[in-house]
Parts: C-alpha cells; structure tokens; sequence
C-alpha cells in the first residue's frame, strides 16, 4: 500500500511537468504544485488526528481520493475546483468539533498535531 501511495505522488508530480512541458504555463504549475502540497499536509494532519477515531479514518481517504482527483482535473481540464482539493480539511474540523461536543479523550492527538 505504501509503494501505491508513493507511486501515485510520483506519478502526480510527473503529470504536473508534463502538463507544464506541454503548455508553458508556469501559473498553472505553480497552482498544482502548491494545491498538491497542500493537500498532502492536510491529508497527514488527518491521519495524525484520526487515528483513534475510525469513521473518520475513512472519511480522510475517501476525500484525499476526491482531492487528487480534483487536482488531476484541474491539470487536464484547467478548471480549479476549490473545494473539493481542500475538502480533506474537513477531517481535521470535525476532530475539533467532536471533541468540543463530547469532550477531548484524545489530549495526546492535540500535542502530537503541534
């Protein structure tokens, strides 16, 4: 699974060149570069703080999946699709959000995202 992981951020950076090779628009790179960085830091905040909580394990890879495939879409079809890349934030609220509603079992997930 890891090897699969890493191929796919490989093959995303690739993608981006390629594209850029193809049409010599630095913006556009810059924006996928960025937008891809981004998403990789928020997907890895939301393993950090779902990691007890298991519903939201799953939401973090269901919209990383969504996310790179919003990436991918903006790279082939130039349309930029805000909130679907940074929809893996949404983990990460809703942590903070069950715990201000239920109250923080988790006080070492806190230390460790900062």
């Amino acid at each position: 699974m890891k090897t699969v992981i890493i191929l796919a951020i490989l093959v995303t950076f690739v993608m981006a060149f390629v594209s850029y090779n193809k049409s010599r628009d630095f913006k556009k790179l810059l924006i996928t570069l960025g937008s891809f960085i981004v998403m990789l830091y928020l997907l890895w905040v939301g393993f950090r703080v779902s990691i007890a909580i298991f519903p939201l394990k799953i939401a973090n890879i269901v919209l990383g999946f969504f996310a790179w495939g919003g990436i991918v879409y903006y790279m082939l079809r130039d349309r930029y699709v805000w909130w679907v890349i940074f929809s893996p934030l949404l983990v990460p609220l809703l942590f903070v959000l069950f715990s201000l509603i239920g109250g923080s079992r988790y006080e070492d997930i806190w230390r460790q995202l900062f």
